[in-house]
């Protein structure tokens, strides 16, 4: 069956599955790598693992000197290779040849080859075709669990500190701490940047809704002190939380995609802070307007539907409630920057180890998740005891798990049906230039509205567009892809969206005006951030 068939069902089935019959995320990826798995031929499986493990000729000359593309990951050694040809998506055998000597890394010189050697062909160690053709002989169950396990091993861990982080700056008043400090340094007249700095801060350990909830007492006692500007107030949560959902891990969403892609963890973060910076700003201004253009006030339903400020209490420091958001970050950084000194010598051999374990992903979240504990030892939450609070965050991280799992499944058997090749075949423009971000933004977006979750949409815009960027030579660093698919989960929430419905039950907005101010104000923000992630891909590519 074709790819692209096959994919239009899987996407129909994930869609369906949420919109429709209500089932939830697992269930519903689950469903849709399952019929993709049935669906997809085994040469379509053979030949997918085959590309994965291969070099693309990119020129060949008469005195046998070969310059490859190798796959991402794939290291080309002397041995005798299998060569295959493109014909439409499926691969043919053609012949052999013998890489004698390895001049460079993507440079062979070859001997004895069986057939002309053509710019395009695809060449295979003989033993990744062995191991290819047993791939495409393995159960559709297994196959699935394959993408499902992979998954686990690389975000389970961090799903779960990052849940533990959130859970201890909530319990310990340290997330307050950061609200009113920021609203300190902004002062009463700026409240509304201050809601809008803490959201984007808070929103990277902590869930939108928890953010939401945590900010609108404020929202609600700047309204009854000054009696304006309560949309202002809202809209400015909404716009910070919202973005560092989809940009910043460790949430779920972009931490999962930046696996997906390959993309080094604290590039991400980095990434995601800037692009968000200007989106937030971009939200902000059109929360201005809004708040002028239209006058929403605090309603009674609103206000039951809120609880009373929390009582004063002892809380952590303003240096101690930001170290468990900042000190990945430090680590994550510092351990790239070391990678990046090719022999470290003195002072700095010594130091680097240390460096490199501690800037592993796992561990610095892992770190931070002490330090959030040891907080919360100090600064304990009267209502409730650690332990119980560490097993609420667990159980919380592990629905979040099975979701990011199923899509990683979902995106692994939709890879062996072909897709990339496919989309590219087809598609022209998915090629490594701009356009790849585009299509990244628009797929992401489609699903969004279709659905409603702004998680669900990464994970299954990120299955079909990370086959297609492994695939090509990007001209920028992966992670702008990534950028642009957090970008495409903000526009137009409606009422398939569950935040959606966090916003108008706790600001007391009707669905009209909630859409044409959140909604739009999320839309703006994506459009925006979009812009601002092309341009950082063009003027700032890192590569």
């Amino acid at each position: 069956m074709d790819p692209i068939v096959i994919l239009l069902i899987a996407m129909a089935i994930v869609i369906g599955g949420v919109l429709l019959l209500r089932l939830h995320a697992f269930l519903a990826l689950f469903a849709g790598a399952l019929v993709v798995a049935v669906l997809t031929p085994h040469a379509s499986v053979v030949d997918n693992e085959i590309r994965g493990r291969s070099a693309t000729v990119k020129s060949v000359d008469d005195q046998g000197e070969v310059r490859l593309k190798p796959a991402r990951g794939y290291t080309l050694s002397k041995g005798q290779y299998d060569v295959f040809r493109a014909e439409g998506v499926a691969l043919q055998s053609m012949g052999e040849l013998t890489i004698t000597e390895m001049i460079s890394k993507n440079v062979a010189q070859i001997s004895q080859a069986t057939m002309k050697i053509l710019p395009g062909d695809v060449i295979t160690h003989r033993r990744d075709v062995l191991f290819a053709e047993t791939q495409g002989k393995r159960s559709v169950g297994a196959r699935i669990a394959t993408g499902f396990g992979d998954t686990c091993g690389k975000i389970g861990i961090l799903i779960a500190m990052a849940a533990i982080i959130g859970k201890c700056l909530l319990a310990s008043g340290a997330a307050e701490r950061i609200v009113l400090s920021m609203r300190q340094a902004f002062g009463d007249k700026r409240t509304p940047l201050a809601l809008s700095a803490s959201g984007f801060v808070v929103g990277i350990p902590v869930f939108f809704d928890t953010v939401f909830y945590l900010l609108m007492p404020l929202s609600r006692a700047m309204w009854l002190k000054t009696r304006s500007n309560y949309l202002l107030y809202v809209l400015a949560i909404v716009v910070g939380a919202s973005m560092a959902h989809s940009l910043v891990p460790p949430t779920p969403g972009p931490l999962f995609v930046a696996g997906e892609l390959e993309v080094n963890l604290g590039l991400m973060i980095i990434a995601g802070c800037v692009v968000g910076v200007v989106a937030v700003t971009a939200g902000y201004l059109y929360a201005v307007w809004a708040n002028r253009t239209w006058e929403i006030p605090l309603r009674d339903d609103a206000a039951t539907a809120i609880p009373e400020e929390v009582a004063e209490r002892s809380r952590p420091s303003l240096i101690w409630a930001l170290m468990p958001i900042v000190l990945p970050v430090i680590l994550l950084s510092a351990n790239t920057l070391t990678g990046m000194v090719g022999d470290p010598s003195g002072w700095f051999a010594a130091v680097a180890p240390y460096v490199k374990f501690l800037g592993d992903k796992n561990i610095a979240l892992a770190v931070s998740a002490l330090i959030a504990l040891i907080i919360l030892v100090k600064y304990p939450d009267p209502s409730t005891s650690i332990a119980h609070g560490v097993q609420d965050a667990l159980l919380s991280a592990g629905n979040i798990v099975l979701i990011t799992a199923g899509g990683g499944a979902f995106g692994h058997v939709l890879r062996q049906t072909g897709i990339a090749p496919a989309i590219a075949d087809r598609f022209p423009l998915a090629d490594g230039g701009l356009s790849m971000l585009l299509m990244a933004f628009g797929i992401t977006a489609i699903v969004r509205v279709a659905q409603g979750s702004a998680t669900v949409a990464m994970i299954t815009a990120v299955g079909i567009v990370a086959p297609l960027v492994a695939s090509v030579e990007l001209a920028y660093n992966p992670v702008y892809v990534a950028l642009a698919i957090g970008c495409g989960s903000k526009p137009m929430p409606w009422m398939n969206d569950s935040g959606f419905w966090v916003v108008t039950r706790m600001s007391g907005m009707t669905e009209g005006e909630a859409l044409r101010t959140v909604s739009v104000a999320l839309t703006v923000m994506g459009v925006v951030g979009m812009i601002a992630t092309l341009l950082g891909a063009i003027f700032v590519p890192l590569v």
